[in-house]
């Protein structure tokens, strides 16, 4: 009988690890699955800064494809950033226009900070257009430990733009003021001469140079036209303009925090309306006039902001 017994439980051992096998090896047998990833597609060629580029060379082709395939596939920085120029290119635009610069270099304010007013880099440039302090104050900004103006939008986009005519004018086309805008003008002019040409497209430069051009031509595709590339945003997901009252100030400010309050707003609200402001006071020995946005009363609720959608134009 214990014989019998001991029989039927091998018996059950050896079938149950057969079946153990046989599942392990069904499991093992089963195909991955992955999620679809598609390639984007180049077009044979795409208008940027007011001339047709011809993407149909190879190098060409390859530069953009590589850019735009990143930008798709990042997918947080890309959102946020499809979100926030309904927030700001209402302000950048008309002062590029102002000054004639084509409006593709809003992608290039993109490129740089992502829209995002307080990017503050590790080779200390600031604000969306990430200016280094000594380039600022070249083109006539005021940083300070009390004020950066780079981190004011309207003035930092003027300053911008000066920079921009600047080089347009050594250059002739807008493909070099962009590589310039990263490398240093210097170096793209010393470049130019070396390897006789006339084009950033058509120049060796180190990769973040020489990719930066297509990075923004990439983000002008991508923003243009998001669904095409598979985001899908809402208008009510934009982040929209917060309407303000300028209150002008031509003297010291003891207690920015205390200023705030009397005007109906945080601080924190203060500072986020104004980020040139660096401190919590301001000495202004000079007697400058500074414009300071002061959310209009109801302003921040999202329900009472405007809820146009801006388009490029």
């Amino acid at each position: 009988m214990n014989r019998y017994i001991s029989s039927i439980i091998a018996a059950a051992i050896i079938a149950a690890a057969a079946t153990g096998v046989s599942a392990q090896n069904d499991k093992n047998d089963r195909s991955p699955i992955f999620s679809t990833v598609v390639n984007p597609v180049i077009p044979q060629k795409t208008e940027f800064c007011g001339r047709t580029v011809d993407l149909t060379r190879a190098d060409m082709y390859e530069r953009l494809d590589r850019e735009l395939t990143s930008i798709i596939y990042t997918h947080g920085n890309t959102l946020l950033a499809i979100k926030r120029a309904n927030k700001y290119f209402p302000v950048i635009a008309p002062i590029l226009k102002a000054n004639n610069i084509p409006l593709d270099f809003l992608y290039l304010a993109v490129v740089e900070s992502t829209l995002n007013q307080r990017a503050y880099s590790g080779a200390k440039a600031a604000g969306i257009w990430q200016f280094i302090a000594p380039t600022a104050k070249q083109y006539g900004l005021e940083v300070s430990d009390e004020v950066d103006e780079r981190y004011n939008l309207e003035k930092a986009t003027a300053a911008a733009c000066r920079y921009f005519k600047k080089a347009y004018q050594k250059y002739g086309n807008w493909e070099s003021v962009m590589a310039s805008y990263n490398g240093g003008m210097s170096r793209i002019s010393t470049e130019l001469d070396k390897q006789y040409v006339n084009s950033a497209f058509d120049l060796y430069l180190t990769d973040e140079t020489s990719r930066y051009p297509f990075r923004v031509m990439a983000q002008k595709l991508l923003m243009e036209n998001p669904e095409a590339y598979g985001y899908k945003i809402s208008s009510d997901q934009l982040y929209r303009p917060v309407e303000c009252d300028i209150v002008t100030v031509s003297g010291p400010v003891e207690d920015w925090p205390a200023w705030a309050k009397q005007h109906g707003i945080t601080y924190a609200q203060l500072r986020e309306e104004n980020p040139w402001i660096r401190a919590k006071s301001l000495t202004n020995k000079a007697g400058k006039t500074y414009k300071v946005r002061v959310p209009k009363k109801g302003a921040l609720i999202r329900d009472n902001q405007p809820k146009t959608v801006f388009k490029v134009k």
